[in-house]
């Protein structure tokens, strides 16, 4: 049985700051080594699933940049593999994506094309490990024309969710997307199980309501109730929407733990991405280095606790790094201190600087509220001995020029 998956990918992510100030959600960096979307592609292709349509729309530079051919994930092939279908403008049709739905109804072409027996609708912006092809046996052994994968969330998340009422039998008879009172606690997952043809005629309908905004969550799924089979499908594995600052973070210190959840390690399941060949990783002179991720290409001379650094960072002698996420080559220059901080790719601190946390000030749980992560956008240049404090936000390319006080207070915003 062939089935199609279709990648929704083209969203802004604007809960995610700078990080996403220069690239979409999927490509946000992650772990390291990985990139968001690397979850729902190695998903698929650990599944069985070759044929897979990949919906761009927002920066879409880095995400094409990244998956090309799809090499890394064995999609490199001439018959299915990888497709990135980038919104245009024709002279008579189509347009930018309008929403979640829109974006698969423009490609309905594409999916006609494929002659799937199974079209899987994915987001590309979650950290997650699914057997896709649990999800779509399930989906066919209840005749269904639409599955909804769904897992339980406690009941004070649940209005972040579109939640989802069931009978004992796994039919869904009632959705709410972000209820202020939720009934439930069944939470959809943004992943549908479709039958073509069905999708291709409620798309048709919906495209031309011109009350709709064109959504899975608000429009397709109220639209299909008592209108066709809908089920839901109780996942119980690991999931985790890294839409906001704080949850990407954490998801990432959850990583440092002696037995993480998402186990990065299994064989039986490896997540795949495109890495560049680096040197390995050298820990030099009086490092230290405690319950970390060092990626390839590192130099470490100064110490490195509870933190996760990506290729290419340097972090010279007499530097303190603690509870932060490091991206791509950034420099971090003799005698700074950065604690409960993130910073983006190609960052340079320089000497003596401050980024995040006073040292006797720093939660000792990680479950500490807030967290008050400062954030450091892409490209950015902090300037020799500044502070900046918790909380904080500058944005990508900003050089520090404009500068003028050897501190930044609690809750800045900079060059945004």
């Amino acid at each position: 049985m062939q089935t199609l998956a279709m990648i929704l990918a083209g969203g802004v992510g604007s809960r995610l700051s700078v990080l996403t100030q220069k690239r979409a959600k999927p490509a946000v960096p992650f772990a390291g080594k990985y990139r968001i979307i690397d979850f729902a592609l190695s998903n698929c292709v650990n599944s069985g699933i070759f044929t897979v349509g990949v919906c761009t729309q927002y920066r879409p530079r880095s995400l094409h940049d990244h998956i090309r051919s799809g090499r890394p994930w064995d999609l490199d092939r001439s018959t299915g593999g990888i497709t990135m279908l980038q919104p245009y403008i024709g002279r008579r049709d189509a347009d930018w994506y309008q929403g979640t739905a829109d974006a698969i109804y423009q490609n309905l072409d594409f999916i006609r094309r494929q002659r799937a027996e199974v079209v899987l609708i994915l987001a590309g912006d979650h950290i997650y490990k699914m057997n896709y092809d649990v999800l779509v046996t399930f989906h066919r052994e209840h005749a269904a024309d639409l599955t909804v994968a769904t897992i339980r969330v406690p009941i004070d998340e649940a209005s972040r969710f579109g939640i989802l009422e069931t009978d004992s039998n796994y039919r869904v008879r009632g959705f709410e997307e972000k209820p202020a009172s939720p009934k439930g606690q069944f939470a959809s997952m943004g992943i549908y199980a479709f039958n073509p043809e069905v999708l291709s005629d409620i798309l048709l309908s919906d495209h031309g309501d011109p009350e709709s905004c064109h959504d899975f969550g608000s429009d397709i799924i109220p639209m299909m109730l008592g209108r066709y089979r809908v089920m839901a499908f109780p996942f119980s594995g690991y999931w985790v929407d890294v839409g906001t600052i704080d949850s990407y973070w954490l998801t990432q210190m959850n990583l440092l733990e002696n037995k993480p959840e998402l186990d990065l390690r299994d064989r039986q399941w490896i997540i795949h991405t495109r890495s560049e060949e680096r040197p390995p990783a050298a820990i030099r002179g009086d490092a230290c280095v405690r319950n970390s991720l060092i990626t390839d290409g590192c130099i470490v001379s100064g110490t490195v606790e509870h933190s996760v650094l990506s290729a290419g960072v340097i972090v010279q002698p007499g530097v303190t790094v603690r509870h932060s996420v490091v991206m791509t080559d950034t420099i971090i220059e003799s005698g700074v201190h950065i604690d409960h901080a993130i910073l983006d790719k190609r960052v340079r601190v320089r000497s003596g600087a401050f980024v995040g946390w006073e040292p006797t000030s720093a939660p000792t749980a990680l479950e500490s509220q807030p967290y008050g992560l400062t954030v450091i956008g892409k490209n950015t240049i902090i300037p020799a001995g500044l502070t900046i404090d918790r909380n904080c936000t500058i944005s990508a390319d900003f050089d520090g020029s404009s500068i003028e006080t050897n501190t930044i207070p609690p809750g800045s915003v900079i060059g945004l």
